[in-house]
């Protein structure tokens, strides 16, 4: 077996990668991931440098692969670790660079250890993380951390004694329900009247939205989507890291895995909601807009979604980090993990301490979150009945 880093995502075969698992997720596919470096969205003016890790055979060809990145700063990874920064800083020793297995900008579950699916997984899992630690040794970076990975990279990550780190988003579950109606049927009766009062009112304004597919997005359209993008960010005080060639050109490649909810108002795009479809799951990640109408938001970014996950058979809706408000729309706490690798003993030592820590109280605070459901007792879905997070 050989392993090799690249700087260049460009460089590796988009079918070799893709048959990673990359066909079946939009966000970790090799239109999303190099286009990400190909249209100016990574580099130092943002402070993520592209690191994959690859493991092929002696014939060349791809087994296995992990999206990594050095990092200069902690922008755009959502699992917050100022206070290790200033740990670093502290005891004298610099936090920067880090190395991350991430989708960039992207606080979204999924693979983080690449396998091709005739290969000898549990291997190649050890493999990847193996070598990514070594390279980190070996470039004498502050520590290696995986983000977001899914239940069964977490486990291998664990295997190989990892710190892990639990968090708290708000996930919608598909629990076969036959339409939006059925959905709602399952809500206490206030809370199923708040919802339609809001959905009522995107109405009364004289609002319409509609579905399109990455590759149905005109070029104008998706001008206007970037503008809507650009004016949300900056108004927050963030950084808009994506170009509007990014969208315009993953659009067209990823055509069905990307979808857009648009607002009009008589006839004129007002809002937007931009997601990303993988096999089973939808992903919200953007949304801006011209001026406010009252519910807007909910209804483009989160009933929308769910009657497409309904109507598309999809199993679970992500629509990013944070907002307990999602809470009362059918969004129930869930545990998100990471997995850290730390270089200092004595600081890494510390960290592990404190995850340990931190995740009991995650969990107390992701079962008192769970008495805000709108379900009737009995009516959630399967896995609101269970306790709302585990410790691995």
């Amino acid at each position: 077996m050989q392993i090799r880093i690249v700087e260049q995502l460009d460089t590796v075969p988009a079918r070799e990668w893709d048959a990673l698992g990359g066909e079946h997720n939009p966000l970790l596919s090799h239109a999303f991931l190099a286009g990400l470096e190909r249209y100016g969205c990574l580099g130092s003016e943002y402070g993520w440098y592209p690191r994959h890790v690859l493991a092929e055979d002696d014939g060349g060809r791809l087994l296995a692969a992990m999206p990594m990145y050095a990092k200069t700063n902690g922008y755009g990874e959502f699992v917050f670790d100022w206070a290790w920064e200033s740990a670093w800083e502290r005891s004298g020793v610099s936090y920067y660079p880090k190395l991350v297995v991430s989708v960039p900008y992207t606080p979204a579950t999924g693979p983080r250890l690449l396998i091709h699916p005739e290969a000898d997984a549990p291997d190649l899992r050890r493999v990847l993380i193996d070598q990514g630690i070594r390279f980190a040794r070996a470039h004498g970076v502050s520590g290696l951390h995986w983000l977001f990975p899914d239940d069964t990279d977490l486990e291998a990550l664990r295997a190989q004694g990892l710190s892990l780190r639990m968090g708290c988003q708000f996930h919608w579950r598909n629990d076969g329900y036959r339409d939006f109606d059925d959905f709602l049927e399952r809500f206490s009766s206030k809370k199923r009247k708040n919802v339609r009062r809001e959905r009522r009112k995107v109405g009364e304004q004289g609002v319409s939205l509609r579905i399109l597919h990455g590759n149905e997005v005109p070029d104008t359209l998706w001008e206007t989507f970037h503008g809507f993008y650009t004016d949300t960010f900056e108004k927050k005080m963030g950084i808009p890291t994506l170009s509007l060639d990014f969208f315009r050109e993953t659009g067209r490649a990823l055509g069905r895995g990307v979808v857009m909810v648009l607002a009009e108002h008589e006839g004129e795009p007002v809002a937007a909601a931009l997601c990303y479809r993988s096999h089973d799951s939808l992903y919200g990640r953007y949304w801006g807009c011209a001026r406010d109408y009252d519910g807007l938001h909910f209804e483009a970014c989160y009933y929308q979604g769910i009657e497409y996950c309904i109507r598309e058979g999809l199993a679970r809706f992500e629509p990013g980090a944070q907002g307990e408000h999602k809470i009362p729309r059918g969004f129930l706490p869930t545990p998100t993990w990471s997995a850290h690798w730390l270089a200092h003993e004595e600081l890494g030592e510390a960290v592990a301490d404190f995850c340990r820590r931190e995740q009991q109280v995650m969990a107390r605070h992701c079962r008192q979150l769970m008495g805000l459901s709108p379900f009737r007792e009995g009516a959630g879905p399967d896995d609101a009945a269970r306790p709302a997070a585990s410790v691995p």
